[in-house]
């Protein structure tokens, strides 16, 4: 169990900055997660994703209300 510490409680040689490089690494991460959360509401704001719907669908429908008629056709 003290193989880790020495008596007044110092890290070793090897521990230091284990805090410092750890904080580093969630900050690091928590930034990510902030950028990726801000390009996805840019990218939901911006109507991106209906836009990359509307393009790929089968039935790409030029009018709002046409969707019905189609259900009906089927």
């Amino acid at each position: 169990m003290g193989r880790h510490r020495l008596g007044n409680k110092q890290p070793l040689g090897n521990e230091r900055g284990q805090g410092t490089v750890e904080y580093a690494i969630v900050a690091a991460a928590f930034l990510c997660v902030i950028v990726a959360g801000a390009a996805l509401w840019r990218a939901l704001s911006q109507g991106l994703f209906v836009d990359h719907g509307l393009a790929s669908a089968s039935h790409h429908l030029a009018g709002a209300a046409t969707w019905i008629a189609d259900v009906l056709v089927f």
